[in-house]
């Protein structure tokens, strides 16, 4: 397998101890830790195998810390590329927008000709909508920290399993 690109704000604690636990499924021999604050184009597009940790922030928004680097995603040829992503929310404060910004970076990284995996089930969440859903799953690894937080640490390694065999 190619090595990894973990891009995620090394400033958050959720997103971050989530990256952790991918690191030591993966083995650190395996996977770069990016911080996505001090991103660069050049960083993003060396890696074919990619992973980014992004969080659902206020009404369904992506982290300000990721507005620094999208704009630059516009202008980034990702066809040959494999991304998944995985995201915080809140299913029962946020029921409206549970885990949006999953959603809104996968469609960025796919107008750009990325190919997404890491689908996961949405069996076992309770929300009312989400731009992460597609039919009857997630686009990417779906974290309720605040409601479901024992299922956390299962649901990662579930998800790591399923790359390394997407990754392939």
């Amino acid at each position: 397998m190619k090595k990894i690109g973990l891009f995620y704000s090394f400033n958050t604690k959720k997103t971050a101890q989530t990256a952790k636990r991918i690191v030591e499924s993966f083995g650190s021999e395996n996977i770069d830790e990016i911080n996505v604050e001090e991103l660069t184009e050049k960083q993003f597009l060396g890696y074919d195998n990619i992973i980014l940790g992004v969080p659902t922030w206020f009404d369904g928004e992506l982290p300000n810390y990721w507005d620094e680097f999208v704009p630059a995603l516009d202008d980034l040829d990702l066809r040959g590329k494999k991304v998944a992503i995985y995201g915080a929310g809140n299913q029962k404060d946020y029921p409206e927008n549970f885990v949006d910004a999953v959603g809104i970076m996968s469609q960025l990284v796919e107008k750009q000709g990325a190919k997404v995996i890491g689908h996961t089930s949405v069996k076992g969440y309770t929300f009312e909508s989400s731009k992460a859903k597609q039919g009857d799953v997630f686009v990417g690894l779906a974290l309720d920290f605040e409601n479901q937080s024992s299922m956390n640490k299962e649901r990662i390694a579930s998800w790591c399993e399923q790359l390394i065999k997407e990754f392939q």
